[in-house]
């Protein structure tokens, strides 16, 4: 499914090019922290940064990116619409108003934070942006196998992305081979190292992984997301980590160490149910 050329980049099912490896922001506060890591991420290399309206930093992205000294037009900059605004009927409006903080005309991808109450019609009005060419593709997160199937039913324009949770701990394997391979759409990893305050990292197996190959564990995991097929996103506010986060491109996993790690898989969330959340 995943056409994947040399420059580490992923064709969407509608024609448009995303880095498979970005820079997320989930959690990081609005001001310097956040306009530093995407700067000196984009610095580094990065040409993909993933923000929300829920992370209350589209400001800090923008400003990070206008310091970059990266022309707008190489970086591939998603946001998301948060489930206020799809319960609202807001999405038009929710949408201008994230570009206006983002101090931009336009977003990469623009994906539905959440099925919540209200995502159909969400949808319906993100295919308008879309057709308008106001936004350069349209997906969601956190949609299960049932969500998509309903979304296919009652629309003409595919989502290019599904964003899910996905790390060793919770490989959400299972999903993520129905999606790329029955609706031709591409997973992102959210939580791909594992989540704030996780086990993952510190694992002694996933340690002596990395030792084998020079790396740290989290370069290993950021390996075995890419060798899988799947966008990822992994945050930080170091500039160290985030340089070594992207110097991922210089090694490969072996079939038997990819299967090592993905044997960690405890099949437990770290984050919320999509079935059930209350947000």
């Amino acid at each position: 499914m995943n056409d994947i050329d040399v420059n580490n980049t992923i064709v969407l099912n509608n024609g448009v090019s995303i880095p498979q490896l970005g820079l997320g922001v989930f959690q990081t506060p609005s001001g310097d922290e956040t306009v530093n890591a995407v700067k000196w991420a984009l610095q580094t290399g990065y040409r993909h940064i993933d923000t929300a309206r829920a992370y209350n930093n589209e400001e800090s992205v923008g400003q990070g990116i206008r310091e970059s000294g990266v022309k707008r037009r190489d970086i591939f900059l998603t946001t998301k619409l948060w489930n206020d605004d799809v319960r609202a009927g807001r999405t038009r409006e929710a949408y201008e108003e994230s570009l206006d903080r983002l101090g931009t005309d336009y977003v990469d991808l623009y994906l539905i934070h959440w099925p919540a109450d209200g995502w159909q019609q969400a949808w319906k009005d993100m295919q308008e942006l879309y057709l308008e060419r106001r936004v350069r593709a349209i997906g969601v997160c956190n949609f299960e196998k049932h969500h998509l199937e309903e979304l296919h039913a009652l629309s003409s324009v595919k989502p290019a992305v599904n964003q899910i949770e996905s790390s060793p701990q919770f490989a959400n394997q299972t999903l993520i081979d129905w999606t790329n391979s029955q609706m031709r759409v591409d997973v992102e990893a959210w939580s791909p190292l594992g989540g704030t305050g996780g086990s993952l990292l510190k694992n002694p197996e996933l340690q002596t992984i990395a030792d084998r190959y020079g790396k740290s564990p989290a370069q290993v995991v950021i390996r075995w997301h890419l060798q899988r097929g799947v966008i990822v996103i992994p945050k930080s506010t170091h500039k160290e980590r985030i340089e070594q986060n992207f110097d991922v491109f210089d090694f490969s996993l072996s079939d038997h160490d990819m299967q090592a790690i993905s044997a960690f898989d405890t099949g437990k969330r770290n984050g919320a149910d999509p079935d059930n959340f209350n947000f």
